[in-house]
């Protein structure tokens, strides 16, 4: 269960602002707020995972610290937040790796780069871990392809079944219906909302974002992520075509598609994540949470390092630096799918089933009112 303190104080600070209802029309957690007269816990979890934590709320809050009533939502709300991904996680016993993410995420990836470099030496040797290898499937030379492909399979279905099943209990404990989540119009708007980053634009021309003014830094940057994400699993999709049907082994041409999503996607990540991680060292932290803004940091590096690590075997994969590259890329790799399912990955699967909700209740909204 969430900290009783923090449901204790998200509850007060969503009660002073239903009596005020100022920040209406800033963002979906207000409009949600007014749907109701008193919060319960699952009222609660479900608003905090709808914010965005845009901000704009605090600033424009008269309320607001150093007032006596000290409303501060995103602060309040993130607590609950992070409160959500711990609460949910699956398998329970490792939830711990909320409490120490940076650590623990750290030390989980040097373990699968050490592991990755001592089986390849094992079962490679060093001539050819520290040889070039050029043309195709100069990649399984020094790593076999089985290798490569059967552990990453096993941890990229790991990670979302583990992610399902934090969604699953999410949704049962919030909206409860399962039958809910086959909605399809519901879905289609949280899609539409979600990939436009639609509560990203604060309650004016962007974010409140580092500071008080407006901004789509935070907006654009995000998307640089995002969609570079995108752009890297097409790349690897593309790859797994090109290897297992049309009987093709990498390393591809340059100009080939996989080579040019993976590029172009792998120099949107670092631009994305980098721009992020500048911009939450100069927020302002009044309305922040340490524990979120520890999440949110070591996951940008960690898809920072994914992706330059890739660009560097790219850059390097002709020269005898390949089969290093190429060792602790994948065990970069591994480490981030290993630990996605505690990272600030998660609240894309909490934010998105709340927008899900979100647009049931918005719908079932517009249909009292056509028919009242």
């Amino acid at each position: 269960m969430p900290s009783s303190e923090h449901l204790k104080e998200a509850d007060r600070v969503m009660t002073i602002c239903n009596a005020c209802r100022y920040c209406a029309g800033f963002c979906a957690v207000f409009p949600a707020m007014e749907r109701r007269r008193t919060f319960d816990t699952k009222d609660l979890v479900y608003m905090s995972n709808l914010c965005f934590e845009c901000r704009a709320c605090y600033y424009a809050c008269q309320y607001a610290p150093p007032h006596e009533f000290a409303v501060n939502v995103p602060q309040a709300l993130s607590r609950l937040r992070a409160d959500t991904y711990e609460d949910y996680a699956w398998p329970r016993v490792l939830k711990g790796f909320y409490k120490n993410n940076a650590f623990l995420v750290g030390l989980v990836t040097t373990v699968c780069i050490v592991l990755a470099f001592v089986l390849t030496l094992a079962f490679q040797g060093s001539d050819t871990l520290f040889s070039a290898h050029q043309g195709e499937g100069a990649f399984f030379a020094v790593v076999p392809y089985g290798a490569m492909v059967f552990p990453a399979m096993v941890m990229f279905f790991y990670a979302i079944f583990a992610l399902l099943a934090g969604f699953v209990s999410f949704w049962r404990r919030t909206r409860g219906s399962i039958s809910d989540l086959i909605d399809v119009p519901a879905f289609a708007r949280a899609v539409k909302e979600a990939f436009g980053l639609q509560y990203l634009k604060g309650g004016g021309d962007g974010c409140n974002y580092p500071d008080e003014k407006f901004s789509k830094s935070r907006m654009w940057h995000h998307h640089l992520v995002f969609y570079g994400f995108a752009l890297d699993f097409c790349a690897t999709s593309i790859a797994a075509f090109y290897h297992n049907i049309l009987h093709w082994d990498s390393p591809y041409p340059y100009l080939s598609l996989p080579v040019v999503f993976g590029t172009v996607g792998g120099v949107m990540m670092c631009i994305g994540t980098v721009g992020l991680l500048y911009l939450k060292s100069k927020s302002d932290m009044d309305p922040a949470e340490e524990k979120m803004l520890t999440l949110d940091k070591t996951f940008l590096w960690m898809l920072f390092w994914t992706s330059f690590t890739g660009l560097l075997l790219l850059v390097f994969r002709e020269t005898a630096m390949m089969g290093t590259l190429l060792v602790i890329h994948l065990g970069v790799v591994a480490g981030l799918f290993l630990t996605i399912p505690y990272s600030k990955f998660a609240h894309a699967v909490y934010r998105y089933a709340a927008l899900v909700q979100n647009a049931i209740e918005v719908r079932e909204d517009e249909s009292k009112i056509v028919l009242g």
